[in-house]
């Protein structure tokens, strides 16, 4: 597959990448993956995502925010600083951020408070959301919700709910991105019903490597990394439930995060 691919969310700043960063982007660039956005997690992560992306114009980009793990870290200067990066040409989004109810590593009431901070700050400057969802649901889109009128654009990165919470989502707007847990097939059988329900131009793909490295790859990493450059294989899963061709759903997916992201 030579199509070229946008790869939404990739946490390239993690230390599974410290010797081989760069490599890891080449390896992607070679087989169409490019450009690539770094998912910014922590002030600290989004500032080295910024960083590192202002190295390779054109090829990385990043987004700049604080995932729900990390809220509590949170502080009076954090939505300054935030606004700083933001302002980064290379910097196209606010996220990851969101609710994670599964680890409550930070308590709730301070995950709800900091990411409605986090959409009033991309509603104030136009800029898309880069969603971060889990076992949280209804109090997430209940503060979603709350702030729809003044809302840019909006993706829930890494879905991997059910039908009632995609036709939400796409109700309200939402763009949708999978990546290859739609690869596994004891946790992510039924992605492979639910993709038919995103129309094209709602849907982007994308690795979240290191992480959910696709389980039924033929010759699998022998660290078990999972890294950009296997985006082709989790194109090559949404065409097969898709009944198109990779070339096809490379393409408009390609097509449809370049205008979300306005790259």
């Amino acid at each position: 597959m030579n199509s070229q691919t946008i790869d939404i969310g990739v946490n390239l700043l993690h230390r599974s990448f410290q010797e081989d960063r760069e490599q890891v982007v080449a390896r992607a660039a070679k087989v169409g993956v490019s450009p690539i956005i770094i998912t910014g997690t922590s002030l600290r992560s989004s500032l080295e995502a910024a960083r590192y992306a202002g190295r390779f114009p054109g090829q990385l980009y990043a987004t700049a925010g604080v995932h729900p793990h990390d809220a509590k870290s949170c502080n009076d200067t954090t939505l300054k600083d935030l606004k700083k990066l933001a302002a980064l040409p290379h910097v196209v989004a606010i996220g990851e951020c969101g609710l994670d109810y599964n680890r409550d590593f930070s308590p709730r009431e301070v995950q709800k408070k900091w990411f409605e901070e986090q959409i009033a700050l991309a509603s104030e400057l136009r800029m898309p959301l880069f969603l971060h969802e889990r076992e949280a649901h209804h109090d997430f889109v209940a503060l979603l919700k709350k702030h729809q009128d003044q809302m840019g654009k909006a993706v829930v990165h890494c879905f991997t709910g059910n039908l009632y919470e995609l036709r939400t989502y796409l109700n309200m707007g939402f763009y949708i991105g999978i990546t290859g847990w739609i690869c596994d097939e004891r946790r992510g059988k039924h992605l492979r019903e639910l993709v038919k329900f995103i129309p094209l131009d709602r849907l982007m793909l994308e690795t979240d490597a290191p992480f959910l490295t696709p389980r039924d790859m033929d010759v699998k990493p022998t660290n078990g990394r999972n890294e950009p450059a296997f985006l082709p294989h989790v194109v090559k899963a949404v065409s097969n439930c898709l009944g198109r061709r990779p070339e096809e759903v490379a393409e408009a997916t390609t097509l449809t995060a370049r205008q979300f992201f306005e790259i």
